[in-house]
């Protein structure tokens, strides 16, 4: 009989598993109650973004300049995903720790690790319930979507669902920190409270550490929140999905390790330690991963397509000495509209900043230089704009700037509309779809022992 339990548990089918998981967390109240909850603060959210956004539009409707501005990315789609991503942030760690504590506080658990499965069986199983219940938990925000494009909102696919992604991606990540807390507490209470501390925690990491250099700067990065910027710009960068992925594979992993109930305390912190270790690797990796895809219809992380394509031939390291400190809002401009951009356009770019404390820094003649340094030639500039930056850096390679292509400009979607009819969905219509299926779903759970009794047949 021992020599055939690997067996079973290789060949047992999964559907049964995931039925059985779908079926708790949809009969469960956490879901539901946060579903309940979210679509108020979404609708409001909404509501008041197509209300400021129009009226920023009836000032541009006479001023193409002033149209030019006026993209729903920032205006409409990012606000209303903002009260989705406070949601996400505080209520659905519940959502993910009922998948296992309720199974651990019962008792089940004991029964569930002797079923045909492996343990990482069991385990993706309540990941893939917790992407459900997070699918479940987006639709007040997504219906919010469908309403701006009924109502003649403009919508970008590319960017509107690099924006999804993100927040797909950081909702799954809140799952598996909940899920991983529930398997190390002894109640769900307690999960709760240490789930609710690091993401917490990661904005305590934004108010304080926001802006500061060395090893602030890196435990800055380390927050949750940190995830979402790039997807909230319109950037599609590949090493940070990586380093999510890692993170969630590793937490995972974390959880597979606690999950036997026999296994002593001393063996899991080793080979938790292990994982840990595995875990800081992945994201050493991933941070070397540059590439970046900028997805927004305004090109805002990109340079003009002449320019891209011709920064993109060169193929000498340029090196960029910024005689500033990082808090400095000058620096700050510069890396958002020159220096970042030069890092995804061209092959090899190196930034290097002189002086690391303001007392040191300001009290020198030099502050506040750029020194750009290509094929052994270097010139020297205090502007933070690239109209002067990139004249310099084609004159260092021995370049004529490229002519301004047609095209290349954004023009702005300005729509002056009123969505104020939409809360009687948000507060009315979908509350009330939202009852129905709760109704609908206490069934669910009458079939669950059939499923789990089939599942366990070899």
């Amino acid at each position: 009989m021992q020599s055939r339990e690997p067996n079973l548990r290789a060949t047992a089918s999964i559907v049964p598993l995931l039925t059985k998981e779908f079926a708790e967390i949809a009969a469960g109240r956490a879901l539901w109650t946060m579903l309940l909850l979210v679509c108020p603060l979404v609708g409001y959210s909404f509501v008041e973004a197509v209300s400021l956004y129009s009226e920023s539009s009836s000032a541009a409707t006479q001023s193409p300049v002033l149209a030019r501005s006026l993209s729903p990315l920032d205006g409409v789609l990012v606000p209303t995903f903002g009260s989705f991503y406070v949601a996400v942030t505080l209520l659905f760690p519940f959502v993910a720790i009922r998948v296992l504590g309720q199974e651990k506080e019962s008792g089940a658990l004991y029964l569930l690790v002797q079923l045909p499965y492996r343990y990482a069986t069991l385990v993706t199983a309540k990941l893939c319930a917790i992407l459900a219940a997070l699918c479940m938990v987006s639709i007040p925000a997504v219906s919010a979507i469908a309403i701006w494009a009924i109502l003649g909102g403009h919508l970008a696919a590319t960017e509107t669902l690099n924006l999804v992604f993100g927040h797909l991606l950081y909702g799954l990540l809140v799952g598996a920190v909940g899920l991983f807390a529930a398997v190390i507490s002894d109640s769900s209470s307690t999960a709760a409270i240490m789930a609710l501390a690091l993401t917490i925690g990661s904005w305590v990491l934004d108010f304080t550490l926001a802006g500061r250099s060395g090893l602030s700067s890196w435990l800055a990065q380390m927050s949750l929140t940190q995830t979402l910027r790039p997807f909230e710009q319109g950037l599609l960068s590949l090493g940070l999905v990586l380093g999510i992925a890692a993170v969630i594979f590793g937490l995972a992993t974390l959880t597979v390790v606690w999950l036997p109930p026999g296994v002593s305390a001393r063996v899991k912190i080793v080979r938790s330690l292990s994982c840990l270790l595995a875990i800081v690797l992945a994201l050493g990796v991933a941070a070397q991963v540059r590439t970046s895809i900028d997805v927004s219809e305004d090109r805002r992380n990109s340079f003009s397509s002449a320019d891209e394509a011709l920064l993109a031939k060169f193929r000498l390291p340029l090196i960029i000495s910024v005689n500033l400190v990082p808090e400095d809002p000058r620096y700050i401009d510069l890396r958002r509209n020159v220096l970042s951009k030069l890092e995804r356009a061209m092959p090899n770019v190196t930034v290097v900043l002189v002086n690391g404390r303001r007392s040191i820094a300001e009290s020198s003649d030099a502050y506040g230089q750029i020194e750009y340094a290509y094929g052994g030639r270097t010139d020297r500039s205090r502007s933070t704009s690239p109209r002067e930056i990139l004249p310099l850096v084609y004159a260092l390679a021995g370049l004529a700037p490229p002519m301004p292509g047609s095209g290349d400009e954004y023009p702005g979607y300005p729509l002056v509309v009123s969505a104020d009819a939409a809360l009687l969905w948000f507060l009315g219509g979908l509350p009330v779809l939202i009852a129905l299926a709760w109704w609908w779903a206490r069934r669910l759970p009458s079939i669950k022992p059939a499923c789990l009794h089939e599942g366990g047949k070899p």
